[in-house]
């Protein structure tokens, strides 16, 4: 799943727990759902932040 992917499911899942009719299971599914898209989100990032870094200091 691509970064913008994953931001987008995790507003979709923020958007459901928000909604005043959803079931506690559900709320509870979409924060599981929600955690993994953030974590795969800020996998990538660490992930670019080390290319960058990387190719920082081999231009140096």
């Amino acid at each position: 799943m691509t970064f913008a992917e994953s931001m987008n499911r995790l507003a979709k899942m923020a958007e459901k727990i928000s909604d005043e009719h959803v079931s506690l299971e559900e709320a509870v599914a979409c924060y599981e759902e929600g955690i993994r898209c953030y974590e795969r989100c800020s996998q990538i990032i660490k992930e670019a932040q080390q290319k960058v870094e990387f190719y920082g200091q081999e231009a140096e």
